[in-house]
């Protein structure tokens, strides 16, 4: 997969071993001391004795992953032996998100995405869309836009979107008009108008998709929790129109409040014809990958119908993809992405649950809801998600957030009389629209950032106006959309 190319480090010695130590050190105490101060917390009632040690961990966990002393993987591992040995959570419990279908759904979405990129079906798609709406720079990021949309629904990874198939294609069209990130003259041509559109576009394109994101299924998983199902289907419908009014509007919207110096691209369709040419008719491999990808799509749609499970479509795809050889099993073992989930979201299901069985969760979502308390539902709702929204600022990760936070938001929005399906979905839907609020919000504004193309005080102007035309999008027309189809 082609990486965002990684920022080089200021010349000199390396850090020496005075400077390195207090750094991690803080980064390692401060989860340990929020993990001990569960334990020492006073429990509330109605919560299991062990719940508030849970509480602790859980939260300690979550900034570990924020603040990485250690990588994800082995945050996760250090958060699981510290349930299990403190007695907090029973082995049994503790590894019982590794049987969590929903988790496994994740993991072979990797293995499906990984077809797209091993295959060269992704970059196929971009070129083509590029050859038929390049010619301007508006054109460019509605190519980019369509590519995008095209691969969401197989690849949960939307920094693997992103960072693999949509990122090389607009550096490479971006160097074609003499768009490079230095200087600033050059970085405004095309280059910084395309990338920070494509991480607009990337949240709208997660937020249509049970299975564009990774941290999606978490949420259907934790809404199932409390009694509420969503299908892969009813998400789906119920993002298509906001989705597609999102998509249309986005790349109009940045051409406005921040728009490239170049406008016209006419040698952008010549050049992705060219590189359609070179890479020759569509390979076998590329068209056993784009129909099982439809196959995938009809089964996933028709779930409710057939009986059979999101994830039991998820790895016969894999299967058909490994009996034909599009995939070997040294993709699926290499595949690093795809086993680091499975660990670090199983442990934190675990965790999850395991909060929701002590009546934790309960319990905090009843003081939230406490603070809208009288409001009528649709009021109170109104300002629980604009807190669950903007409290993405204080988090690096999508998924992050949506562990911490979403079941308990979800309770204190069923408390208030929210509609339960509604609520499910609009939360859901949020867990992916705030990704492209800062620099550091998601995986995908990690790509865009390390280009070097975007300033980091233009992320946050121009990302607090997108979330404020997203809203309004998903408000508006979203809300209307759901009513018309009779789910509030």
């Amino acid at each position: 997969m082609t990486q965002a190319p990684i920022l080089a480090p200021p010349k000199g010695p390396a850090p020496s071993h005075q400077r390195t130590l207090p750094a991690v050190a803080w980064k390692a105490g401060i989860p340990v001391l929020l993990a001990v101060a569960g334990f020492l917390l006073p429990t509330p009632h109605g919560v299991d004795p062990h719940g508030m040690a849970m509480l602790g961990i859980f939260v300690g966990t979550i900034v570990g992953l924020i603040l990485q002393p250690l990588p994800t993987g082995s945050v996760a591992l250090v958060g699981l032996a510290a349930a299990m040995i403190t007695g907090t959570q029973q082995p049994a419990d503790a590894l019982a998100g590794f049987s969590n279908a929903t988790i496994w759904l994740i993991v072979a979405s990797f293995f499906i995405a990984e077809g797209f990129l091993v295959t060269g079906l992704g970059e196929r798609v971009a070129l083509h869309f590029v050859a038929r709406l390049g010619g301007s720079s508006l054109g460019l990021s509605y190519g980019m836009a369509l590519t995008d949309l095209v691969l969401a629904p197989a690849t949960p990874s939307n920094t693997a979107r992103a960072g693999g198939v949509v990122y090389p294609i607009i550096v490479s069209l971006s160097a074609l008009e003499g768009s490079k990130p230095e200087p600033e003259e050059s970085r405004k041509r095309l280059g910084a108008f395309l990338l920070l559109t494509s991480l607009q576009v990337n949240v709208v394109t997660s937020a249509m998709f049970v299975t564009a994101m990774a941290g999606n299924p978490l949420a259907v998983a934790a809404a199932a929790e409390l009694g509420v199902d969503i299908s892969w289907a009813k998400w789906a419908i119920a993002a298509s129109v906001p989705g597609i009014a999102s998509l249309i509007a986005v790349p109009w919207v940045m051409s406005k409040i921040y728009p490239p110096t170049v406008t016209s691209t006419p040698e952008a369709p010549q050049h992705a014809r060219e590189r359609l040419a070179s890479t020759g008719a569509t390979s076998r491999p590329e068209k056993i990958m784009a129909a099982t990808f439809v196959a995938l799509l009809v089964l996933w749609c028709t779930g409710s119908q057939t009986g059979i499970s999101a994830t039991s479509v998820a790895f016969a795809g894999v299967a058909v993809l490994l009996v034909t050889k599009v995939l070997s099993w040294k993709n699926l073992v290499t595949d690093t992405g795809a086993w680091q989930t499975l660990v670090f979201f199983a442990v934190l299901v675990g965790m999850a649950s395991q909060l929701q069985t002590f009546g934790v969760i309960g319990w905090v979502g009843h003081r939230v809801s406490g603070g809208v308390d009288g409001l009528p539902w649709l009021l109170a709702f109104s300002v629980l998600t604009l807190v669950y929204f903007y409290a993405h600022y204080l988090f690096a990760s999508n998924t992050a957030q949506i562990v911490a936070m979403y079941a308990v938001f979800l309770a204190a929005a069923l408390a208030t009389g929210a509609p339960p399906l509604f609520a499910a979905l609009v939360l859901g839907f949020i867990g992916n629209l705030f990704g492209g609020l800062s620099h550091y919000s998601s995986g995908p504004a990690g790509v865009v950032f390390g280009s070097g193309f975007v300033k980091t005080s233009e992320w946050f102007r121009i990302g607090f106006i997108m979330s404020l035309v997203l809203i309004g999008i998903w408000t508006v027309i979203g809300g209307g959309w759901m009513k018309l189809i009779g789910i509030w």
